[in-house]
């Protein structure tokens, strides 16, 4: 499946979001029917004791307030649309345009204040109001209003992002908020009952049923995945909602949705809570997310040859490929060819499954491991160390003034090994404040820098270098995701 068929869900307010609707609604008669899970009809059938039917309202009753509308002003880049006309509809471009990218025969963008986007977050701490959403909601704020179910409408801080896993977490200042309960996520089953709450296309506090379709859900982007995977209804403005369980307890953070017409079809994901809850305790500690490494390479699938060769009876673990010298994972007693079968108690499917679970822990964590070396069953723990490529970094306060409130580093993480795969060479943004004068210029975490002034950059030294002038403008060319473009930042 083509991975620009799924869909980052957040919603345009205003004619965008009314044509996004519309859109929708003129696909309708050939799209896929959506798929759809109610309480069964025998339960409904079914009278109380006072002659009722069974509701879910006195479960929601409580949990609705929980559930917030989020909208964003931000700064975007008007250019003539001299590209595929499909981009000339609002509800295309929001899914499949890049705001800040130029293409071949676009003209330099103007910036101009684009109309509010709308999704949804969920208060998860009434006391200090934090509000975990997707990150793709809010990036690139520069204002951003929480919007409670009683029509308070308030001023939200950014307090952290995290890009690898969609997250970001707000604070607001407010009496009387109400917060959900955050459940165990490991312990849902597929087929159990589920509800979606959220804005989509900007109708507030709208709530839809489903079941868990599947868990871990890994592949749909080049970040640390471990979707649920639901057909209760998910569509634009759903993203940053709540996934609750039929006792109001929060189970996941709704993401994304697959769909071939923008609409939903029945395959919605949420990212799971035992996630959100690690991403969530390092944003709001440090306001980003410092990763470790072990130093293993791997990624190839273990088909039913190599499972043989290897004698791995199930054909489930995690090959690997290589074992980095005097990394944690050496001195942890890892060797090459070994499989890995569990971690930390949790069984490994594939590699895949195994660098998420590693990629989510801290600087010296443990991980107990179970592996298979030459057959025969093997203990062994590591300790996860300090990611190397993060003690090469350039701070903003010896760049260029345009530059402040970012951090600059080696390629890393997901975003850096994707690079690195695809052969690029350059400098990673790694954190950006977004308050800062680097985040109004447009810069983004993970965003890759290519060159500087019109000279490749390769190192941290050369972009140390190129970037240390103290005034004028600064003419950078960055890659974001697939798409490189130049922008010219100021003081």
């Amino acid at each position: 499946m083509n991975l620009r068929s799924f869909m980052k869900t957040a919603a345009v307010a205003g004619a965008a979001g009314l044509l996004a609707t519309a859109a929708t609604l003129s696909l309708s008669t050939t799209a896929p029917a959506p798929l759809h899970a109610d309480v069964p009809t025998s339960l409904l059938a079914s009278p109380g004791p006072n002659g009722q039917l069974p509701s879910l309202a006195p479960m929601l009753k409580p949990v609705l307030p929980a559930v917030v509308n989020i909208s964003v002003v931000a700064k975007v880049q008007q250019r003539e649309q001299q590209q595929n006309p499909l981009l000339n509809d609002p509800f295309f471009r929001r899914f499949f345009e890049n705001p800040d990218g130029q293409g071949p025969g676009q003209q330099a963008p103007q910036e101009r204040e684009a109309p509010q986007a709308i999704g949804s977050g969920v208060i998860v701490d009434a006391a200090k109001g934090y509000v975990i959403t997707n990150n793709h909601v809010v990036a690139d704020a520069e204002k951003i209003t929480v919007r409670l179910s009683d029509d308070r409408e308030l001023s939200a801080k950014l307090v952290g992002t995290d890009p690898d896993t969609d997250l970001a977490v707000l604070q607001i200042e407010a009496k009387n908020l109400k917060a959900l309960v955050i459940a165990d996520s490991d312990k849902l089953e597929v087929g159990d009952f589920v509800v979606a709450i959220g804005s989509p296309f900007g109708l507030r506090q709208t709530v839809t049923s489903g079941i868990v379709s599947g868990l871990g859900r890994q592949g749909l982007g080049e970040g640390y995945e471990d979707f649920i995977q639901t057909d209760a209804s998910i569509n634009p403005g759903n993203s940053g909602g709540a996934l609750v369980n039929l006792k109001g307890e929060l189970i996941g953070i709704n993401s994304q949705i697959l769909s071939r017409s923008g609409g939903n079809i029945g395959i919605g994901f949420a990212i799971p809570t035992n996630l959100v809850k690690s991403v969530m305790a390092q944003l709001i500690e440090n306001g980003s997310v410092v990763r470790g490494r072990i130093g293993i390479q791997g990624g190839q699938e273990l088909t039913p040859e190599l499972a043989k060769a290897f004698n791995v009876p199930d054909g489930k673990g995690a090959l690997i490929g290589k074992v980095a010298p005097d990394s944690p994972a050496s001195k942890g007693g890892l060797q090459d060819g070994d499989i890995v079968i569990e971690a930390n108690g949790k069984a490994v499917k594939d590699f895949a499954q195994l660098r998420y679970m590693v990629g989510l822990l801290r600087v010296g964590d443990k991980v107990a491991m179970k592996i298979l070396r030459d057959g025969k069953p093997k203990d062994v723990t590591v300790t996860v160390g300090k990611n190397v490529d993060n003690d090469k970094t350039a701070a903003s306060d010896k760049l260029h003034p345009a530059l402040a409130g970012a951090t600059f580093g080696a390629l890393t993480g997901a975003a850096g090994e994707a690079a690195k795969t695809a052969g690029v060479k350059g400098v990673q943004v790694l954190t950006v404040d977004p308050r800062s004068v680097a985040a109004k210029n447009g810069l983004r975490p993970n965003d890759i820098i290519l060159g500087v002034n019109r000279r490749p950059v390769t190192t941290v030294a050369e972009f140390e270098r190129l970037a240390a002038q103290k005034d004028g403008q600064l003419l950078m060319q960055v890659l974001r995701g697939q798409t490189a473009f130049f922008v010219i930042l100021e003081p």
